[in-house]
Parts: C-alpha cells; structure tokens; sequence
C-alpha cells in the first residue's frame, strides 16, 4: 500500500460556509430537531425539486414514511430495479412485502421498461413500483410513469443517487406520485445523514412531516391518533443542506469534470478497453460516480487493484439485489444485463474536491 494520503470514493465537498452555517443555527439554540433551518431547508428542496419537500433523518427514512402512506404491508407485492442499494427495497421487505426484481436496460443500466411491463402484468397484488435512479442519471420517466398509469400501481423513485440531475429538462424525482432524495455523507450534497420525501400531492408531504414527528396531534399535550416515527432531520443538518444546496452547482460542475477527465484517461488507454456506464442522457447526469464498464471481470479487478495500491479507492457497481442471499427466493424478471455490469463496472474516485494533483496520481496509477 502507497504511503501517499487516501483519495476516497466519493467524500463530501464543504467549508468555511457550511462551518459558518451551522454555527449560526448552534447559536440560535435550536439543536433539537426541527427548527428554522430545516423550514429553510424544505423550502429549498421544493424549488429544486419543482414540488413539495419535507426533510427527514435520512432516504431510507423518506422511503418508509411512502410505504406507510402507500400501505405496504404483508401479502403484497412491491417491484424494484434490481441494480440499485439494498435500502431501495429495504422498507417494503421490513414491511411484510415481497419484493419483485427486474433487469437493467442495456442502452442505460437502469430498470428496463419491457420487463417491468412483463412484471406487472404477471405479478398480483403488487402495491407500487419503486424505479431507482442510478450514478446521477434519472430514469425513464415518461415510459415508467405511463407504464405504471396504464396498470393502476403507484410509482415511486428512489432518486437518492441523482440530486441535481434532470430528465429531459425535469428535475430529478419529480415523477411518479411520490420521490426520495438522500443526503448521506457521499451523496452529492450532504447533511451528514438525512433525506427527503417529495410530491407534487401536498398531502402525501405533509402526513411525511407529520408521522416523521411521532404523529402527535396539534393539541397542547401529547395526543396520538396513530403512532409514528422518530424520522426528523435536525435543524443543525438542515442549515447543513442549505449551505450545501448554494454550493450545488459548483459540485455539479466539478463532477462532470471528473467524467471527463475519466473518458480522456481510458481513451488514451484503448488497452484497458473501458467504456463509461451506459447512460441515455450523459449531459443530463449529476454524475454522483464516474463508473466504467471494462471488457472483464479481470482487467475490472487488475485495475481496481493498480488504484488500491497507490491509496486510491475504488467499488464494484452494486451487486444486483437478485443476487443477494436475502433476497435468493424472491422473484426476478430478467438480471444478465445487471450482472455484467456488476462483474465488469468499476465505480472510480468522484468527490467534487479532487484536486489536481489528485487526478494526476489517478491517472499516473492507471
């Protein structure tokens, strides 16, 4: 292992600003949960997002808090994309659901709509479709939407991974009947650990809120017509997300710098044999990772290997949750199109803080 100092995947861009932020919200003595700066901070993601926003203890907990609204319990049926994070499916499984896998499109490693249209007309009682967006690009929404309009299901997107990017001109999230956004300490920003449900239905924002807060009635003692959840982002992590939310568009800037660089490295390196993840809209893309696709599992692995000996981090492309040994019974409609990507896809150091003198070592360790 290289003495030089560790580049990681993807670590978190801030400073003086975001010292300054929550200093300010320390001072105010709000460190409870909630507060202004989360107000604030909900604000801010509506007009990112284009909808209503509530921000939450983190995706997975935005995620759950649409289940509950949405009634997933034993008994049904909830369909995921396959290749995505465990907690893209995790509450409906804690929920009793069985979940349903389906395959990546090849053009664009993300749910394919053929086969989530063979899923949906196979599978009974299925409770809602929830389309993961993947490395910063959103998916097919149009054809999800439609698709999931036609069978009468729901559709929720995981869009955690793709704050900031667009489709087709749409912000990202702003599909189905409800969205998730995660700002875990390596997303593109972060508020250390948090989350956010979104909707253009008010309603479903506000029950998110509410049940996030325990579901106590607006009484002056504690009154409880149903129980909820501990689910609240503080109003320290809310001045976080705003001071962060100011600096969106220059991480987003320096992450497709980073893509960039990447095409150019591999370019020059035809032996490599690399091409980037498959993606419809590239210029659309928050890029959260640079990921490539290389010809084999080895020349995958010998590369990932040449990085970690110069102190550079590096992962495999999620491991397809057909694969997962807690999921080996569940049903899955298609899986080789994420499989390849799993065994061949490396997902390469991204932060919006590399330096100069990091992609030169980068490219010096290819």
């Amino acid at each position: 292992m290289s003495n030089a100092s560790r580049i990681y995947l993807s670590p978190p861009w801030s400073g003086v600003a975001e010292r300054a932020a929550v200093r300010r919200a320390f001072d105010s003595g709000y460190i409870a949960p909630c507060g202004p700066m989360v107000d604030a901070f909900d604000r801010r993601l509506g007009e990112l997002s284009g909808q209503h926003a509530a921000a939450v203890a983190s995706g997975t907990a935005a995620l759950d808090l649409l289940m509950e609204e949405l009634g997933v319990g034993p008994g049904d049926r909830v369909i995921s994309s396959s290749l995505t994070f465990v907690a893209t499916i995790g509450p409906a499984f804690h929920r009793g659901a069985e979940p349903v896998f389906v395959d990546s499109d090849p053009s664009t490693g993300l749910v394919s709509v053929p086969l989530l249209r063979e899923a949906l007309c196979a599978s009974r009682r299925v409770k809602c479709v929830i389309a993961a967006d993947l490395y910063g690009q959103c998916c097919d929404y149009d054809a999800i939407e439609a698709l999931c309009a036609e069978c009468g299901v729901p559709l929720v997107v995981d869009a955690a991974e793709s704050v900031g990017a667009t489709y087709k001109g749409r912000p990202a999230g702003s599909a189905g009947v409800a969205a998730v956004y995660s700002f875990n300490g390596n997303k593109i920003i972060t508020t250390s650990g948090g989350g956010a449900v979104l909707s253009r239905d008010p309603g479903i924002v506000e029950r998110a809120r509410w049940r996030a807060q325990q579901s106590r009635e607006p009484v002056a003692w504690y009154e409880h017509r149903e129980v909820g959840f501990n689910y609240r982002m503080s109003n320290l992590l809310g001045a976080l997300g705003c001071a962060q939310l100011d600096r969106l568009p220059a991480i987003l800037e320096r992450k497709k710098r980073v893509f960039r660089f990447y095409e150019k490295a591999f370019a020059a390196r035809p032996e490599l044999d690399a091409v980037p993840f498959p993606c419809a809209a590239p210029e659309e893309s928050s890029h959260w990772l640079s990921v490539f696709v290389f010809a084999s599992p080895s020349v995958r692995d010998a590369v990932a290997a040449r990085l970690a000996a110069a102190n550079i981090e590096t992962r495999p492309v999620w491991k397809p949750l057909h694969l997962q040994p807690v999921f080996a019974k569940c049903r899955a409609y298609g899986g080789a199109v994420a499989e390849h990507l799993f065994n061949c896809g490396l997902c390469l150091p991204s932060g919006a803080g590399l330096s100069k003198k990091d992609l030169e070592r980068i490219e010096a360790s290819l």
